[in-house]
């Protein structure tokens, strides 16, 4: 335990303290990978230290994963990687296209000090939970994509209520959380009215929203604009078996139902933009050519990114809405 230096009057916190003598072992090579570390009770007798002190240093560095536990038996060197500040824990819905954007982002602003560990529950409430369990203690940050999952503000209230993030979507359960969210409900509304001149051309506005994926806000959104504006409108929950008419316009959130209307517009020999609308959302690469251009609602992902990086890094507790836009192109 020659390794562990405390000093009076010095200044800095004890258990900083205790945390910077362990490092500098490590880094110096007397600490390796595996090799146990003196227990909490040796610790707190040698420099007569509270319990709670030598606990703080040892969750911190478990924290920032460079010691892991073993029930019963002690603290363990877990990696001699000590330049990582920060262990991040991300939890996405899932990976595409636009949501890469925003994870590429948030890497490429976090700093080389912070490893990023990114997980996916594939909207499964189990798979959540289990995500949440599992990396409780283990992360110095923990961000969290919660979609429209039922429950999630249980499972979010077991980690540390100071380190964590709320991505994309939050909810009133969770607004004692910092966020950089999406507002859907008045995104939809607000791009609706930018592009109504566009909608006045059209006899019916069709929403296709399943409804499982989708925020409840956008659906909400939608009727709130149509009933205010007198148009005329449907919600579906699939376009599968639907025969597209002349005058209508779909607002499409999932890029499936995208291709399967410009497959099925091909085989009827509909022109998009001229005889039906498209909106689609969230915008990506090929949105821009495809059809001659699809007219997209969609907030910045790489902002997005490029935010919370910037919130992690300066502990900022603020709850920030990311602005949506409507990208006006051809097909509407």
């Amino acid at each position: 335990m020659k390794f562990i230096h405390i000093q009076e009057n010095k200044g800095i916190p004890k258990y900083k303290q205790i945390i910077s003598s362990i490092e500098k072992t490590i880094d110096v090579g007397q600490l390796k990978k595996d090799e146990k570390l003196p227990s909490i009770n040796k610790v707190c007798l040698e420099f007569s230290l509270s319990r709670d002190t030598v606990l703080q240093a040892y969750d911190e560095l478990k924290k920032r994963g460079l010691i892991y536990a073993i029930l019963g038996k002690g603290y363990y060197v877990k990696s001699t990687e000590i330049n990582i500040k920060h262990r991040i824990f991300m939890l996405f819905d899932e990976l595409n296209s636009f949501k890469e954007d925003l994870y590429n982002s948030f890497l490429n602003h976090i700093g080389k000090d912070s490893q990023v560990d990114i997980f996916f529950h594939h909207f499964n409430s189990k798979v959540f939970q289990k995500l949440i369990d599992d990396s409780n203690g283990n992360y110095t940050k923990y961000i969290i994509m919660p979609t429209n999952l039922v429950g999630t503000s249980l499972a979010i209230q077991t980690l540390p209520v100071n380190e964590v993030y709320i991505l994309d979507q939050t909810n009133p359960e969770l607004k004692s959380y910092p966020a950089i969210y999406q507002n859907h409900q008045k995104d939809i509304y607000n791009c609706l009215v930018l592009g109504k001149n566009k909608l006045n051309k059209y006899e019916n506005i069709i929403l296709i929203f399943p409804g499982f994926r989708e925020p409840l806000g956008m659906k909400i959104g939608f009727e709130n604009f149509c009933n205010d504006f007198g148009f005329e409108y449907e919600i579906i929950t699939e376009f599968k078996n639907r025969e597209i008419k002349k005058g209508e316009v779909y607002i499409i959130p999932n890029d499936r139902d995208l291709v399967r209307i410009i497959e099925k517009s091909k085989k009827k020999d509909l022109k998009i933009g001229l005889e039906f609308g498209v909106i689609s959302y969230n915008e990506t690469p090929l949105k821009k050519i495809i059809e001659n251009g699809i007219t997209t609602i969609s907030t910045n992902f790489e902002l997005m990114g490029r935010i919370l990086a910037q919130m992690v890094l300066k502990n900022n507790k603020d709850q920030i809405e990311n602005k949506c836009h409507l990208i006006l192109r051809n097909s509407l």
